[in-house]
This record gives structure tokens, sequence and C-alpha cells, in this order.
């Protein structure tokens, strides 16, 4: 492992400063679980506040399918100063994952710009390989049981394998719109998407330069699973009869153009293969073989409306896991209501961090009265 890391901002490890983010080469010839082959496998990862003197305060989070590694910047209703999940008491660390294009080894692989990447060519990466990333790095900053770590969709998967793969890494977990295996209607979510992008000349076989429309075309498709039927009559509904130029539309049209103005496409190709690739019982018998070796205390919390991972995927995951408890929060945002809920999911974590767990309970401040808008942020799902 190559130790010599690149930091933005010049703060040394362990930093009281908040959201230090570094790239550093973990690994030479990274051998992938399908196979394929990383010559350098290169993370950017992202922390903040102080380690404690016992190492007892770590907060692992795990971004969701097209974030970066700064949770402050899409999950502020529950990561950052004064919040439930506040550098000023946990030392958080977050790591953008194998595939995407924001700083980690990937497509668009090695100055984050189309142009230089490998497109399709790229291997497939499966999550159990982000999880080996993941160690990877916990062993550089070396760090050892993790307090608590959380994630929601894709964060949640990569949480759950984790936690499966090494029963004693965490001594909390919050699972949230996740599950124990990506489900057949997931994966046909991802492949519609993916066919939509197919369609764009030039993106099949490789052209850098290609790939926006038909990313602006899958992130439309994505959104109507992220949402559903109830967001979309709550939020898009036209004040007045129209025969064209919907709200609904131009919110489609919106959502598209956003993401591929700051997102590769052949990353985000690369990542729906990643998650259509998750079964923690893969090689481990049953879900429930699998699920059983978790050792940590799970939180596993639904959300009513989610198409996606409707609470049926929470529910299994609850009923697997020895230690764990359920919760559904009641949403009209679908899938997306991991994002905007914040509020509501705050509540859940201060009464969860604050059990105990053997002899220690995390520091919680209570932040009863802070706001959370009914809006995305611009990198979360």
């Amino acid at each position: 492992m190559q130790t010599v890391s690149h930091a933005i901002g010049g703060a040394e490890q362990h930093s009281e400063t908040p959201w230090t983010t570094r790239r550093i080469i973990l690994a030479k010839n990274f051998i992938l679980e399908c196979g394929g082959v990383l010559p350098e496998l290169e993370v950017c990862y992202t922390t903040a506040g102080k380690l404690s003197s016992t190492g007892d305060n770590v907060v692992w989070v795990f971004h969701a399918l097209t974030a970066d590694s700064n949770p402050q910047d899409w999950w502020n209703s529950l990561v950052g100063p004064g919040q439930v999940l506040s550098p000023e008491r946990h030392f958080i660390v977050c790591a953008n994952i194998i595939g995407s294009c924001y700083g980690t080894t990937g497509p668009s692989h090695a100055k984050g710009a189309r142009t230089e990447g490998v497109g399709l060519n790229f291997p497939l990466v499966t999550m159990r390989d982000t999880v080996r990333a993941h160690k990877l790095l916990r062993k550089h900053l070396e760090l050892g049981t993790i307090s608590l770590g959380i994630g929601g969709s894709m964060g949640g998967q990569q949480a759950i394998e984790w936690a499966c793969s090494e029963p004693d890494a965490f001594q909390r977990l919050v699972l949230i719109a996740t599950s124990a295996r990506h489900s057949p209607w997931g994966i046909a979510c991802n492949e519609a998407q993916r066919m939509a992008m197919c369609a764009e000349e030039g993106f099949s076989i490789g052209d850098p330069s290609a790939g926006a429309q038909g990313l602006e075309a899958a992130r439309a498709i994505a959104m109507l699973t992220y949402r559903g039927y109830t967001a979309f009559s709550k939020t898009q509904v036209d004040k007045e009869s129209k025969v064209t130029g919907f709200a609904a539309s131009s919110y489609m049209q919106h959502q598209g153009k956003k993401l591929s103005a700051r997102f590769c496409p052949y990353s985000y190709w690369s990542l729906t293969k990643t998650m259509d690739s998750h079964d923690v019982s893969r090689g481990r018998g049953s879900i429930e073989d699998a699920l059983s070796r978790v050792t940590s205390k799970v939180l596993v919390i639904a959300i009513s409306s989610d198409v996606l991972f409707p609470p049926s995927d929470q529910h299994t995951l609850a009923a697997g896991i020895p230690d764990s408890k359920f919760a559904e929060i009641d949403s009209v945002y679908g899938h997306d209501g991991f994002l905007v809920e914040g509020n509501k999911i705050t509540v859940l974590l201060e009464e969860f961090m604050s059990e105990i767990v053997g002899d220690s309970r995390l520091s919680v401040q209570s932040s009863a009265g802070a706001s959370c808008g009914p809006s995305v942020p611009a990198k979360g799902t």
C-alpha cells in the first residue's frame, strides 16, 4: 500500500478542522471479485472532527449512488455542526466508492474528466470490492471498531455487506431505505436506465464525449423510482389546467440536466452494475444465514412510500439481524425520504445512539427544532 496522500486543504490526519478531503493510493493491482484488476486503487475520502483518545467516536458514513465523500454537502440535515452527527463530538469518515467520478478510481479516472477515462471498458466492480476498499482505508487510518456506520440506499448496502463480512467491525449500524440483496425490481430499473444510455449514439462504443443525453434520460427514469405517484402528486401539480408545459415535465428535464452537468455517464453505468451485484448471501448460504452473522446493534429504517426499496426489504433486514430494531417513517417523498426527512431520522438516531452498547454510548446533543426542508441536496441519490 502506498501511503502517500494528497490532501486538499493541507490539514493533518484526524484534524479538528471540518471536512478535509484527501486522495490516497491504497493498493496496486487490486484484484476484483469478478477477476478484473485495477492497476492502482486510489480512494478519495473526507474526514471531520477529532478522534477521541480511546477511538470510540468514529462515525463512518456511506454515500449513495451519485454522491461524493463529503456528507455535509448532501446529508446536512444529519451531518455537520450542530446536527446529530457532528464533528464537534464525532470523528466522521466518508469514502468515495470505486467507479465514481469524485476522486476514487473509476471510468473517468485519473483527472476526473470524461475525456480521460476508459468508459465501458472499466471492469465490473461488485459491492464486495467496494467494501474491501473501505477496509483498506480503515486500516490506513488505524481505526479500530467503528462506533457507528450509517448509510441509505446504496450506502446502506455497503454497510450491511461490511457487517456480514466482518461482524465485529461496527458497534452500531443504521440502515435506511436499503436491502440485503438488490431486488429484481431494482435491477430492472437499473437496466432500463442503461438501455436509455445506450440509445445515445457514441456511448456504447466508448466515445468519451458521449453520454450526457443518455444520462439525462436515465436520471429521469430513476426519478420515477425515487419519488413515486404520491410525491409527484404533491410537488408537481400545475396550478391551472394545461395542455403542455407541465410542471412534472420541466422537473424531469431539470433533474436530468442537473445530474449530467456534474456526473460522468460511464461512472453512472458502472455504479448501477455495482448496485445490481449486491447480495449478502452469495457464498454464505441464505440471506438469513448471512444476516445472522451481524453482531452490531442495528437500527433499520424504512420509508413508508418507498417504491424502489419498499419496507418489505427493511423487514427482511430487521428479521434476520439478531440485535436489531425496525422503524418506519411516514413520508410522501418515496425513496428520497432518506434524504428529505432529516428531522424524523434525527429523532430515531438520537434515541438509538443514546442506548448503551457494551459499556459505551455515543455522544448525542439533541437537535430538536432543526429544520429540514422538502428538497433533495444536489448530490443525494
